[in-house]
């Protein structure tokens, strides 16, 4: 032969610099529950849910609005609203710090997105939190714009629908956190004397303040398969009865059983089940509309 891509040495094969291929970050994803391996393009493609075991992968607002509004189409509400240091509050560092910090590593704002657009053709607010910025966590920003997305909905007669991803409330903003359970739950009063469907739809993880508050609050409440979902963590509540706690505790399957959701719904047929469980709610009011009037 002419010429060969590698030459013999006694160190081995050794291949020439300018004809190595190097392999870009991020490629692979390796599947935290069966170990399994696929590409990232394949796992976004299945909508992060593992192909060999059915592993719903955390995803945040971006990919469920895409997954839910018709063609990705949808408007940003409440861009505006930014988080503050209200309590010059400092612990390994300053909040506000971290706030940059989270905004420069996620492109986003807050931990909270809220958009309205159409879901198989029907008109629907989504908000949805986004666990990538500190951890999910509720803070007075949270709070605002779930109670500007009620509003919304309210003033446009548009169903509502959060999707929680939350460690709970969050800690550097003490009782401003604390305070949006009874706000965003006092909001929820509303939406429910306008006759407005509220849709709540937990998933891996759901906990803290945020389970405590309006997770729970939903005229349906629905779950992705295998999400946590409680208040305290289990190895907190296991130290504090001191007892074992059953298999899958705090899991939806659990959650589930005991009468805590009314289902659970894989991610690849999502939008089909919510379009369907929107549609109950619009036909039903439409139907008590027509029977006051008659």
């Amino acid at each position: 032969m002419s010429s060969t891509w590698f030459r013999r040495s006694k160190q081995g094969i050794l291949t020439s610099t300018k004809e190595k291929k190097e392999t870009p970050d991020g490629l692979w994803h390796k599947c935290p529950e069966c170990k399994a391996t696929n590409t990232k393009q394949e796992l976004s493609d299945n909508l992060y849910v593992c192909p060999h075991c059915g592993y719903h992968n955390r995803i945040n607002a971006v990919e469920y609005f895409e997954i839910l509004f018709d063609n990705n189409e949808y408007e940003e509400l409440f861009t505006n609203i930014m988080p503050k240091d209200m309590l010059h509050f400092v612990d390994m560092k300053p909040y506000d710090s971290r706030l940059v910090d989270a905004q420069k590593a996620t492109n986003l704002t807050d931990a909270m997105t809220v958009g309205v657009g159409n879901m198989n053709s029907q008109p629907i607010v989504i908000a949805c939190m986004n666990f990538n910025f500190i951890g999910g966590s509720m803070g007075s920003v949270v709070g605002e714009k779930i109670s500007r997305g009620i509003d919304y909905a309210i003033e446009h007669k548009l169903p509502f629908m959060i999707i929680t991803k939350s460690g709970g409330a969050r800690m550097m903003e003490s009782a401003f956190s604390l305070m949006q359970m009874a706000k965003t739950a006092a909001k929820l009063t509303r939406l429910a004397k306008a006759g407005l469907p509220y849709i709540s739809f937990m998933t891996d993880p759901t906990t803290g303040g945020v389970t405590a508050s309006y997770a729970m609050l939903g005229d349906i409440n629905i779950a992705e398969p295998n999400a946590l979902i409680g208040f305290a963590g289990p190895r907190v509540i296991k130290e504090t009865i001191k007892k074992d706690l059953p298999d899958g505790f705090q899991k939806s399957e659990f959650l589930l059983e005991h009468g805590f959701l009314d289902f659970i719904v894989n991610r690849k047929v999502l939008k089909i089940k919510l379009s369907q469980v929107v549609q109950w709610f619009v036909k039903d009011a439409a139907g008590a509309i027509a029977s006051d009037l008659n």
